[in-house]
């Protein structure tokens, strides 16, 4: 074989390999556009999501809960939401404060323990601490 033949064959060689990194990059780039347009959508979803729920009335509860909103009803109290919202801490929680149009009401923990509710507001929001 001579040398120009060899030549030839590494040049188409080098070429056919150059050919497969340029499509495999185009493919990996059109991979890595259907993966963006897939997180946009997923993200316009969870906004529509969000907003959809902001319309509707709720309480928010903040702290150790598996369901930090709870639909507002007209006879949703404070124990019915922490029940709803599914506290997991280990002990009761020491403070316990609703915010409500900005205005924090605090409630000892103490006196909902024995019976002493309170009714909850469309909007609130309740913050358990520890």
């Amino acid at each position: 074989m001579s040398s120009d033949t060899r030549s030839n064959g590494f040049a188409v060689l080098c070429g056919l390999c150059a050919l497969a990194l340029v499509l495999a990059g185009c493919a990996s780039k059109a991979k890595a556009k259907a993966r963006e347009r897939a997180a946009f959508v997923a993200g316009q979803q969870e906004i529509l999501m969000r907003l959809e729920q902001a319309r509707e009335p709720n309480v928010r509860v903040v702290g150790l809960v598996k369901n930090p909103v709870i639909p507002w009803t007209e006879d949703l109290t404070l124990s019915k939401a922490i029940v709803a919202a599914r506290y997991y801490g280990s002990a009761d929680p020491r403070q316990i404060v609703i915010v409500r149009q900005g205005q924090a009401i605090a409630v000892d923990p103490k006196s909902l323990l024995k019976g002493e509710d309170v009714p909850l507001v469309a909007g609130d929001t309740v913050e358990l601490k520890q």
